[in-house]
């Protein structure tokens, strides 16, 4: 028997998988293009009719064709998606949102664009709990000024992956092997019941090492003896890491 020859599809559907494996990668070829930032496709399949606020069931990728883009930084296909008509506010998948997605990317860009379009800078959920959290675990300064220009709430708090926890929570279960440094302002005695997860932003940079962007948290109000998460407050996330630097500032 010759080699069978399929026609090629050129209906809308043609624009999204059948199923099979490729579909946990990628729900469309919009999505896919998005991901890589290739400009003129992602214009070519919103010009044959596929849906730019298309969502897929996925368990680690992102979900819609915007948030792919804004984790990658591509700053032009973003603009595309938000002119033809992305939704700069949906979420879904592991970062939750577009915004907290470029975030944690330290795309500065791509940051700026969403914010402009209407991204709400303190919207919870995903990996990181915001956008302000993701780019303080990330140590992008930048991204952490625009965000905190834009009224991102330094001192929020976010669901760790059991439940909230909170400033004046006392619950002492968790931290026993806290570092202690005594006659200094800051309070080492500090215990909160939490999760995995540090729980603001402050905690996430200090874990990091990131001293700038724990200065210009300290700068903006954060509270450094703010309680939750793994490490319970931001010095011992800092103590446990050895960074001195971080340590330095928060005493």
């Amino acid at each position: 028997m010759g080699k069978r020859f399929w026609p090629r599809d050129h209906s809308k559907d043609a624009t999204r998988p059948r199923g099979g494996l490729c579909s946990r990668y990628h729900s469309s070829a919009l999505h896919a293009a998005s991901d890589r930032g290739h400009e003129k496709v992602v214009q070519m399949l919103l010009d044959r009719g596929a849906d730019v606020n298309a969502y897929t069931r996925s368990r680690f990728y992102y979900v819609n064709a915007l948030q792919r883009a804004s984790e990658g930084g591509h700053d032009m296909v973003v603009q595309i998606l938000l002119d033809r008509g992305a939704d700069v506010n949906a979420q879904g998948g592991r970062y939750g949102t577009a915004l907290q997605a470029a975030s944690q990317g330290g795309h500065d860009m791509v940051v700026q664009i969403l914010l402009d379009r209407g991204a709400n800078v303190n919207t919870r959920g995903g990996f990181y709990g915001n956008a302000l959290q993701a780019a303080s675990a990330r140590g992008s300064d930048m991204v952490v000024q625009i965000l905190l220009d834009r009224e991102a709430d330094v001192n929020a708090y976010t669901r760790s992956r059991f439940h909230y926890v909170h400033a004046l929570q006392r619950v002492y279960d968790d931290c026993h092997d806290m570092v202690m440094h005594l006659d200094q302002e800051a309070d080492v005695n500090a215990y909160t019941r939490s999760g995995f997860y540090y729980v603001n932003a402050l905690q996430r940079a200090s874990e990091g090492g990131h001293d700038m962007v724990v200065q210009i948290l300290l700068d903006r109000g954060a509270d450094v003896n703010a309680q939750g998460g793994k490490y319970c407050t931001a010095l011992q996330a800092a103590s446990q890491g050895d960074y001195d630097m971080v340590v330095q500032i928060l005493l």
